[in-house]
């Protein structure tokens, strides 16, 4: 199949190159080229604008920062409304806003075109894996027909309801791991605090009702102060951002979200937003005047 894929960043690269591993016909555009470059060398073609990979592709995934860059890419000058026939899927797999993702689907519609909202979770080394968790918005015989497409960049694609269900399933998934590294950090530093080795805490009770996904992942990035970003602090602010504009909207209630979404903001201006969001140990450390280790 034919397959257009705009977005070339840390996910979109391995997303790709797992679409080229399945057999597929891969299209690219961004407007980093070197990132371009990367994806010809390993097999896709390219082309010089979002409209051109909709004249050519009736399947096009979008993997972008942020609603306003998906907005641009898809409805903007250029952009794959302009080039895209009646019938076409995009498939949105970025993590944006769910009013935003509505907002792009009622553009889409009125043309004839569909779109999911399909954002992922896992960060780059499930996207190398091809095992990210997929959390789909849309009409559901789109995704079913775009079902097995999704399934050679995850382990998981769930349908979650109508169009922005997706990104609100998300944002829930990011608001749960944001407050779990947060707890995690506070509760290692009690223990450096208590004069009690974090590394026997992390092994005494991984095993148990505390352990998660988020601690066996974090917890030794912590312990060995390796914060090389696996997820960004910068992007885990745009995504809780996206959360409390949500629950604003909602009248969903977001104190914990809150409260770390203030922890990150601080980590941001002391210049570690390109760190991985397990950094979030430094706010601690910056308040005890301790190193946990």
């Amino acid at each position: 199949m034919k397959i257009g894929f705009i977005g070339l960043g840390i996910m979109g690269k391995p997303m790709v190159r797992n679409l080229l591993k399945a057999g597929h016909n891969v299209i690219v555009y961004d407007v980093v080229k070197a990132n371009v470059d990367l994806m010809v060398e390993a097999g896709a073609e390219a082309r010089d604008s979002s409209k051109a990979i909709a004249e050519e592709c009736n399947t096009i995934i979008t993997m972008l920062p942020n609603s306003p860059h998906v907005k641009t890419v898809i409805m903007g000058e250029n952009g794959v409304l302009e080039g895209a026939k009646e019938g076409t899927i995009i498939i949105d797999m970025s993590s944006i806003a769910p009013l935003a993702s509505q907002e792009v689907y009622a553009a889409c519609a009125e043309k004839g075109i569909k779109l999911l909202d399909a954002p992922v979770s896992g960060g780059e080394p499930k996207a190398i894996d091809g095992t990210l968790s997929i959390m789909v918005g849309g009409d559901e015989d789109v995704f079913n027909q775009v079902y097995d497409i999704l399934m050679t960049m995850g382990s998981s694609a769930v349908y979650c309801g109508s169009i922005g269900s997706g990104n609100t399933t998300k944002l829930a998934n990011q608001v749960i791991v944001a407050v779990n590294i947060a707890a995690l950090s506070e509760a290692l530093m009690l223990a450096v605090k208590a004069g009690v080795d974090p590394n026997k805490v992390f092994a005494a009770i991984k095993g148990g009702l505390a352990g998660s996904t988020v601690m066996n992942a974090k917890a030794p990035m912590i312990l060995d102060r390796n914060f090389n970003p696996g997820f960004r602090i910068d992007l885990h602010i745009k995504d809780l951002n996206n959360a409390l504009e949500t629950g604003h909207a909602t009248g969903a209630p977001m104190l914990l979200t809150s409260a770390v979404q203030e922890m990150l903001e601080t980590l941001h201006f002391d210049g570690c937003g390109s760190d991985d969001h397990s950094a979030i140990v430094k706010y601690y450390e910056k308040l005890a005047n301790t190193i946990v280790s």
